[in-house]
C-alpha cells in the first residue's frame, strides 16, 4: 500500500510492477519498520515509478547507505533509467557516485556552475577503470582548490 498512497483507482498492479522493477515484490506487505535502509529506498523508487516520471529528482538519496548498498543502487538507478528514459538529476556531495552514474557532472560554486563536465565513458561503466579515476581526479581537484582558496579567505579576509 505504500508504494500506492495517495493512488485511487486500480493501482495495486502498477504498484505489484513497481516492487518488481526495483526487486521487492516478494517483501510487498511488509511495514516499512522491518525494511533495511537500502529496501526503504528502493521502495521510494518504487513510488516514483509508478507514476511513470520523465523526470526523476534525487537528492542525496543514498548518503545513508553503506558501501556496498550504495554501490548497488547507483546500479539499479541507472538501470531503471536505461530501461524507463527518464531523465534523472542527482544532488550528491560524493565525488565517485557523481562520475560514475552521471552524462555530465555540474559543480555549483557560489550559486553557479564553476565546472561543466562531460562524463564520456561508454555504459557499462568499470568501476576503478582509468578514465573514470582521471574524471574523479578532475572533479576531486577542483573542489579541493575551490575549499582551499575558501580557506585562505577566511583567514585574511
Amino acid at each position: 500500500d505504500n508504494v500506492g498512497l495517495g493512488l485511487k483507482g486500480q493501482w495495486r498492479d502498477a504498484a505489484r510492477r513497481a516492487l518488481a522493477a526495483v526487486g521487492l515484490e516478494n517483501r510487498a506487505g511488509e511495514w516499512p519498520a522491518a525494511l533495511s535502509g537500502g529496501q526503504k529506498q528502493r521502495v521510494a523508487l518504487a513510488r516514483a515509478l509508478i507514476h511513470r516520471p520523465g523526470l526523476l529528482l534525487l537528492d542525496e538519496p543514498l548518503g545513508a547507505l553503506d558501501a556496498l548498498t550504495r554501490l548497488e543502487m547507483q546500479d539499479l538507478i541507472v538501470s531503471l533509467w536505461q530501461q524507463h528514459g527518464f531523465t534523472v538529476l542527482l544532488v550528491t556531495h560524493d565525488v565517485s557516485e557523481a562520475v560514475a552514474m552521471a552524462d555530465r557532472v555540474l559543480l555549483i560554486e557560489e550559486g553557479k556552475i564553476g565546472l561543466d563536465l562531460t562524463v564520456d565513458i561508454p555504459r557499462p561503466r568499470r568501476l576503478g577503470s582509468v578514465r573514470l579515476a582521471e574524471l574523479e581526479a578532475e572533479v576531486l581537484q577542483r573542489v579541493m582548490r575551490r575549499g582551499h582558496s575558501e580557506q585562505l579567505i577566511r583567514r585574511h579576509g
